[in-house]
């Protein structure tokens, strides 16, 4: 039989669950959040009032009581902390305009961001009273270390977070008013030798490593950072609970081998995590982290189950205290999800499958399987997607991310000391990161990797639900070995061959415009599983998505229109999984941002971007392609603001399958005009309309072009009222067919019967 076990405490659960609602009230819906939070109370008291003993009815009664206390607790700390933001002298301040000196203390990293006028660097800094500033400063602001103390002059602005009191943009450099605490230096100095430790390994073993012992992803690459989001790995690459209970849990081992015992050990304990803290630093995330990672370990002695269950009600209530914006934030939803499946869930799953598993092993699929199946609601809402490899992929890393975790670390601990014996240590570590990279990488191109699903109230219920009878139901029908082995065949056959859907594509399709939201992918197909792609959308995961359903296995051509980030930020998506040979791109290469995007991307894939070129005619498969757009005299500079990249758009007459297709890019009517001129009627089947539907169009000569079909890359609700009225107008008055993403879906141009049809996947 499977052990039973006792119900758990739940009055602090219950307090956690208070103080979330509290500060939803404030911060969120106040009444669905007031309303949740009478529900808890009106339950609490009905049991109070049944036919109970009364020492139990007085318990309830006191729970409800402090259910009402705690959530109306974090909700006055939250309008306190709102009113001091809103109406503190800063804010005042800023609504004016006025020009300051300001003394700060900066609290977290510098981040380069891409400017109007090109880079900027974003420092969040502290005043007195606990004032937030965000500074955009110029590149000599990269240089200040958090913890230091620094003046600096300039006009305040508003800002837009209700948790930072102004903006401001410096008159010239930082200027240094005190260093850091000895605590921060070494945090910093630390952080350095891990990376250090690992410069010498490939590219992504020296990011990976970094990101697992203290969450430092800054150079970790684009399309590997999707492979984790596809693989629900992502919490590897963020400071996370995990992070925490390996790194204090290794400096626990290493103080029982050296005898510490009792308090002691405890005192080592506390002491890792407020180091842990230091060398992450103190972010709302990384508090979190430390909190449920703490929560974690509580679990791990005598009586585990119980105190992790209460460890973690309490751990929810602290931390809306401190800081009651997480109640808004997503990955303090996941974190508590995914550790309150651990506690709750994870038990009866091991002791199920324990019945015909090594124990080590059924704990192994229990616990990844437990934390995944209570986040895959909250998971789906974010994302549109539900994962079906991120078991499997956590289950085959997780004898290496521990020693990886710890060689990263003590990889930076020696480092401190020798350069070449940390070198050493680094290279266990990277060899260890490698077969975490192998299984994202290989785990993010299954077929059944990943699937849609709507995120929709109704649909996100329906997954709820769901997850949760999986959930409730596994222990009774894993604890027979034949429904365990079946149903893990099953679901590894799910995930290698795909789930079952209709047929898409059709037999002879020729154009696809992927639904990416706001921004452009084109898909030409030139042979079986391969297109010519023509830009990347700006999110990878659509675009990986979209080709996917598409078969795309092999990409001859990359050809991305201009750099605007949606058209060129998904790029990590296309090469996911992937061959793709070549990389062609505009002529000029502005903005930065999306410059440095798609050379970081490519340089990744060991390809070079080149100019496409203009006037040639070329094959490609199937495909007959001719660049029209930009002239071989257009400059090749820009502002480095973006302004005039839509103006140098890529622009492809495309044949393929007897028909004439024309891909426009974002080409404004200046380059429209030249091109009605230097080619006079030309006709084509089907028209990429410029620019999102943008009202900026020659409609003359859209409409002279005769397209039978015409599509509009746009994404839903979008803010610049893309697609405009006249254009639809305009094009629908010419006799041609539009069609949109925003409203369609993927949108599939295919020869049927010798007839050219549209069909959608809405």
């Amino acid at each position: 039989m499977t052990p039973t076990r006792s119900v758990p405490d739940l009055r602090l659960p219950l307090l956690g669950l208070a103080a979330w609602m509290g500060a939803l009230a404030v911060r969120w819906e106040p009444v669905a959040s007031f309303g949740a939070l009478a529900a808890v109370v009106a339950a609490v008291l009905s049991i109070s009032l049944a036919g109970v003993r009364w020492p139990r009815r007085r318990r309830a009664a006191l729970t409800a009581v402090a259910v009402l206390v705690v959530g109306a607790g974090v909700g006055v700390v939250a309008v306190t902390r709102l009113q001091a933001v809103r109406d503190g002298p800063v804010a005042r301040l800023a609504e004016q305009r006025a020009v300051v000196t300001l003394t700060a203390r900066v609290t977290d990293d510098p981040a380069r961001i891409a400017g109007r006028f090109g880079d900027q660097v974003l420092v969040r800094v502290e005043v007195s009273h606990r004032q937030a500033v965000l500074v955009f400063g110029d590149t000599t602001w990269e240089r200040v270390a958090i913890g230091e103390r620094v003046r600096l002059t300039g006009r305040l602005a508003p800002s837009d977070d209700d948790e930072v009191a102004a903006t401001v943009s410096p008159r010239g450099p930082p200027v240094r008013t005190a260093a850091a605490s000895l605590g921060w230096r070494a945090s910093e100095a630390l952080r350095t030798s891990i990376r250090q430790s690992v410069a010498h390994r490939p590219q992504a073993q020296a990011a990976l490593v970094p990101a697992l012992v203290d969450g430092d992803d800054t150079d970790l690459p684009t399309e590997l950072t999707e492979d984790f989001r596809t693989t629900g790995l992502t919490h590897l690459t963020a400071v996370s609970g995990t992070n925490l209970t390996l790194v204090v849990g290794f400096l626990l081992v290493v103080a029982r081998w050296a005898g510490v015992r009792g308090r002691w050990l405890a005192g080592v304990g506390a002491a890792g995590i407020v180091g842990f803290v230091l060398l992450a630093r103190t972010e709302p995330s990384v508090l979190r982290a430390a909190a449920m990672g703490a929560v974690a370990l509580l679990g791990l002695g005598r009586g585990g189950w119980h105190r992790g269950v209460r460890g973690l009600g309490a751990a929810v209530v602290v931390l809306l205290l401190l800081d009651p914006r997480l109640a808004v934030q997503p990955g303090f939803a996941l974190s508590v999800l995914a550790t309150g499946g651990i506690l709750l869930a994870a038990p009866a799953w091991r002791d199920a499958m324990g019945r015909w598993l090594p124990r080590w092993l059924a704990e192994a699929v229990a616990v990844p399987a437990a934390a995944q199946l209570a986040c895959t609601p909250l998971v789906a809402a974010i994302s549109g997607q539900v994962s079906l490899v991120a078991v499997l992929a956590n289950l085959l890393v997780a004898p290496l991310v521990g020693p990886a975790t710890v060689l990263g670390l003590l990889g930076g601990l020696v480092g401190l000391a020798s350069d070449r014996a940390a070198q050493l240590v680094g290279i266990l570590a990277g060899w260890c990161v490698a077969w975490i990279i192998w299984v994202a990488q290989r785990g993010a191109t299954l077929p059944g990797a990943v699937f849609e699903w709507s995120t929709g109230a109704g649909a996100l219920a329906i997954l709820a639900l769901a997850s949760l009878a999986v959930m409730l139901v596994g222990p009774y029908l894993l604890r027979h070995r034949a429904i365990g082995v079946a149903g893990s065949v099953l679901v590894v056959a799910v995930v290698w061959f795909g789930p079952p859907t209709p047929r898409w594509p059709v037999d002879g399709w020729v154009l696809a415009a992927c639904d990416v939201g706001q921004g452009d992918a084109l898909a030409v197909r030139v042979g079986p599983s391969s297109a010519v792609v023509v830009d990347a959308g700006p999110d990878g995961r659509s675009v990986d998505g979209c080709l996917r359903r598409l078969d795309v296995k092999r990409v001859p051509l990359l050809v991305l229109t201009h750099f605007h980030a949606d058209h060129v930020d998904g790029i990590a998506g296309v090469l996911r999984g992937r061959s793709v040979d070549a990389v062609e791109v505009t002529r000029l290469a502005d903005p930065p941002g999306g410059v440095a995007e798609v050379e970081r991307a490519a340089r990744g894939a060991g390809l070079t971007p080149a100019v496409a070129p203009y006037g040639v005619t070329r094959s490609v498969g199937d495909v007959t392609l001719q660049v029209l757009w930009p002239r071989p005299d257009s400059p090749a500079v820009g502002p480095g603001d973006g302004s005039t990249a839509n103006a140098a758009s890529v622009v492809l007459l495309v044949e393929v399958a007897g028909v004439r297709l024309l891909l426009t890019g974002d080409l404004e009517p200046p380059g429209q005009a030249a091109l009605a001129r230097a080619l006079p009627g030309l006709r084509v089947d089907i028209l990429k309309v410029p620019h999102h539907g943008s009202p900026h169009q020659d409609l003359d000569w859209l409409e002279s072009l005769g397209a039978r079909f015409a599509v509009v890359s746009v994404g839903a609700d979008n803010d610049y009222g893309h697609p405009a009225p006249q254009v639809l107008e305009a094009l629908s008055g010419a006799g041609t067919e539009v069609l949109r993403t925003d409203r369609d879906g993927d949108v599939l141009f295919a020869v049927r019967g010798g007839r050219l049809v549209a069909l959608t996947r809405d």
